[in-house]
């Protein structure tokens, strides 16, 4: 029973980060579903691309606001704010990546992870 519970959790918090992410107009999102991965370290990751490091922090902003806002719940772990190339907001179960376009296709995170099932996010 408490399995579903952490499941329909997981679920809600990666629906919170791409709601935040589309708030700042994020483009390429994608949702990669890790849950039948069998050395997952999350859920879910959920990768968005910005234009600018300006935009990069308004999105990694808009996510940690979604998410408090809903859940009450801070980043367990944030990470590149100061280089503002790929920020990291590890929320343990959804771990949240907002790279700039370049560096997006230099770590390609979806080929790495390309067992997940991945799921595109229609831009609104």
């Amino acid at each position: 029973m408490k399995e579903n519970k952490i499941e329909a959790n997981s679920d809600i918090l990666a629906e919170l980060v791409v709601k935040g992410m589309q708030e700042r107009k994020a483009t390429d999102i994608v949702v990669l579903n890790l849950k039948s991965l069998k050395n997952a370290v999350s859920d879910y990751f959920v990768i968005a691309s910005a234009t600018s490091d300006t935009q990069l922090d308004a999105i990694a902003t808009s996510v940690e606001e979604e998410v408090y806002k809903a859940l009450h719940q801070n980043p367990w772990q944030s990470e590149g704010r100061i280089n503002k190339e790929w920020v990291l907001l590890d929320y343990v179960d959804v771990v949240a990546h907002i790279f700039l376009k370049d560096k997006r296709q230099f770590y390609a995170l979806e080929e790495l992870w390309g067992d997940a099932n991945i799921k595109q996010i229609e831009s609104v």
